[in-house]
């Protein structure tokens, strides 16, 4: 356990830069919570069909792990919102259960484009 608390400790650098952070009330339904807007900012959608949306993404620093790669939240996040995306019609009550299974075989690396669809 101290370990994992260890790592998830702040550099002085990272801690004022988290500091200076304005971070806003959410108001669900109204407005992008500072979490979907921090994984998503960057996201472009290529192509939108019924039940199918193709974007492409290039990896911002702020979304790399140690390594410089996509880090695998990240992935899971983008994942998420693309594909809820892809089963959403508006004035339609979602009432769908999605299985998503992701499988890590691959690394996206820091400042390359990658396709999500």
């Amino acid at each position: 356990m101290e370990k994992v608390k260890e790592l998830l400790q702040l550099d002085k650098e990272a801690e004022e830069t988290v500091s200076r952070l304005t971070i806003h009330p959410h108001r669900v339904g109204y407005e992008r919570s500072f979490y979907n807007d921090f994984g998503l900012r960057g996201i472009r959608v290529d192509k939108v069909e019924p039940g199918f949306v193709s974007c492409t993404f290039k990896v911002p620093p702020r979304l790399t792990d140690k390594n410089g790669n996509l880090a695998t939240g990240a992935i899971a996040n983008i994942v998420d919102e693309v594909g809820g995306s892809a089963v959403f019609v508006i004035g339609v009550p979602m009432k769908v259960s999605v299985d998503m299974s992701i499988s890590f075989l691959g690394t996206a690396k820091l400042g390359v484009s990658n396709l999500f669809s």
